[in-house]
């Protein structure tokens, strides 16, 4: 059996694997701190207990001393503890300051943190749809990622989750909100600088085709059949509702929510305050838009299209707009579609996508690339405009006629 060696509180040796071994520390000492002077800053504390720990001891860039533990001997040898100190040395001289990061590592948030102490707090401040996040986080996510820390996260463990949650035969459009949302959350935790969260794992993760997403785009036909419903709907406030729907592009809550005093004649715009993205917006007043201000019956309410009755926004007017919406022969039609056709009608009127960005409040132009299909008649009419003249010139004349398949 190997002798013990017992030596005072403070001690500079040079160490052997047999001293790490037998080296206990007196009952009469709190540790045992043992300097080997073959490895700078490498010491082994000895405890009564028995226990034995290397740490290496430094002095960071601000002329402070540190020291940080590096493993304890039972996990490694007296050798792999020297490699240690040198590797750690090393990147303090590069200034890694492995103090610095054993800081930030113990300041990451787990995934469940950040959602209730940072984004949860935040959304339910302007998004009216907080809700569903928290329930689409608490279902979904939370189980697979709740207790992780956020640096833990990887882009694997994000599409996985999103191809699993496909494979349970979630809609493609349900599988890929969990990865919106994520998408989301880290964009923020980057941008307010939460310690350890320095990438997006659901960066540049790909979404699935929405086969099953729909647009629909009302006909100047189809408009004035649903106007006429409208118009004989007993809900007397629906018709100014839906043509300022129509004529604006503006969401169903941003319209229901409109107050006079947002409402600018000199300047002819119109303030919204809230917006799903979070940031205020101004909608340009038209000339229809100014008729139909002209119209609504004012009541001692400050919002525009307030409901008789309360006085107060409508919380739902899906009653009234389903009734009109069948009477009209549009039973397939939604609200949402309305902002659509305002897009469909710009665009086919040949206004650009960069104006239809700019009016419907979307902060991404691919967006509004949905709307590019429908400028294809725009798009041949200018081309034509252009081209016939100088086909002319060419003594180039189209014909139909002319246009014969080769056998």
């Amino acid at each position: 059996m190997s002798k013990q060696r017992k030596y005072n509180d403070m001690a500079l040796m040079n160490l052997t694997q047999q001293i790490t071994n037998t080296l206990i520390c007196p009952s009469t000492s709190r540790r045992v701190d043992a300097y080997d002077t073959k490895t700078k800053g490498l010491l082994l504390e000895v405890r009564p207990t028995g226990g034995k720990t290397y740490y290496l001891r430094y002095v960071d860039e601000r002329g402070r001393a540190r020291q940080i533990k590096l493993a304890d001997h039972r996990d490694v040898t007296l050798q792999q503890a020297r490699n240690l100190a040198d590797t750690k040395r090393n990147q303090i001289a590069m200034g890694l300051d492995p103090h610095e990061q054993k800081t930030t590592h113990k300041s990451v948030p787990t995934l469940d943190e950040f959602f209730a102490d940072r984004y949860l707090p935040f959304v339910k401040g302007y998004k009216r749809s907080w809700d569903c996040d928290e329930s689409l986080y608490r279902n979904h996510i939370r189980p697979l990622f709740g207790k992780q820390y956020m640096d833990e996260i990887t882009k694997a463990d994000i599409i996985a989750m999103h191809h699993e949650r496909r494979k349970s035969g979630a809609a493609a459009a349900s599988a890929n909100r969990l990865v919106i949302l994520l998408r989301y959350m880290f964009n923020l935790a980057i941008k307010w600088e939460i310690a350890g969260v320095v990438k997006n794992p659901a960066k540049d993760v790909k979404q699935f085709d929405d086969v099953n997403k729909r647009e629909r785009y009302l006909s100047t036909q189809e408009t004035q059949q649903l106007s006429q419903a409208v118009t004989q709907s007993d809900n007397t406030m629906l018709k100014h509702i839906v043509a300022m729907l129509i004529l604006t592009g503006a969401r169903k809550r941003e319209v229901l929510d409109a107050q006079w005093e947002h409402i600018d004649l000199v300047q002819r715009r119109w303030f919204i305050p809230i917006t799903k993205t979070g940031k205020p917006r101004y909608v340009p007043l038209s000339d229809g838009v100014l008729t139909l201000l002209q119209n609504v019956p004012r009541t001692v309410s400050s919002y525009i299209f307030a409901n008789p009755k309360t006085r107060l926004p409508y919380v739902s007017i899906f009653y009234s707009w389903d009734t009109a919406r069948k009477q009209a022969g549009l039973a397939q039609v939604r609200i949402h579609d309305l902002r659509h056709s305002f897009a469909s009608f710009m665009v086919n009127n040949g206004r650009s996508l960069y104006e239809v960005q700019h009016l419907l409040g979307h902060t991404q132009i691919r967006t509004t690339q949905r709307y590019a299909h429908l400028s294809q008649e725009t798009l041949l009419n200018a081309s034509n405009a252009v081209s016939n003249t100088i086909a002319r010139a060419m003594g180039l004349e189209y014909s139909p006629t002319n246009m014969v398949c080769a056998d």
